[in-house]
C-alpha cells in the first residue's frame, strides 16, 4: 500500500480507519470519512462505478425487452441471454475504467498530501457513466 511522504505531517491522522463503503459525507463535518490511502480511493471508486454501470446497463436491459413484447415465444428464450451479457459487459468496462481512474485519483491525493472526501469517488462514478453515455452517440456531420 502507497504511503505519503515524509513531507506530510499527520497524514493520515491517528487512528485513522477507513470509512465503511456507501459512507458519504463532507470532511469538514466530520474529520473521519475521508479516504487517505489508494486502496481507499481505488476501492470507493470501483464500487460506486460498478454500481452506476450495473444500473445504467440494467435499465438498457429492461428497455431492450421492453421492445419485444409481443414477439413470438420461440425468440424469448435468446432474449433471456440479454441481462447476462449486459452485465458482464457492464462489469468488464466498469473494472476498467473504476480500476484507472481510482488509482490515478488516490495517486493525486496522497501527492498532496489531501485528504479525499468519500463524494469525490461517487462523483467519479458518475463522470464515469456520463462519458460511457456520451460515447456511445455516433458523431455524424460536418461543415
Amino acid at each position: 500500500m502507497a504511503t505519503a511522504s515524509s513531507t506530510c505531517h499527520n497524514y493520515p491522522p491517528e487512528n485513522y480507519h477507513s470509512p465503511t463503503f456507501p459512507f458519504l459525507c463532507w470532511p469538514p463535518q466530520n474529520s473521519y470519512c475521508a479516504l487517505y490511502t489508494i486502496w481507499d480511493s481505488w476501492r470507493y471508486t470501483l464500487l460506486w462505478t460498478l454500481i452506476l454501470y450495473a444500473l445504467f446497463h440494467l435499465g438498457a436491459t429492461g428497455i431492450a425487452l421492453s421492445m419485444q413484447i409481443g414477439k413470438p415465444r420461440s425468440v424469448w428464450k435468446y432474449l433471456l441471454a440479454v441481462p447476462v451479457v449486459y452485465a458482464l459487459v457492464a462489469g468488464a468496462e466498469a473494472l476498467f475504467t473504476g480500476s484507472v481512474v481510482g488509482l490515478i485519483l488516490g495517486a493525486i491525493y496522497i501527492s498532496g498530501c489531501y485528504q479525499m472526501p468519500t463524494w469525490i469517488p461517487f462523483i467519479w462514478g458518475w463522470i464515469n457513466v456520463l462519458i460511457l453515455i456520451v460515447s456511445s452517440f455516433t458523431i455524424q456531420g460536418g461543415l
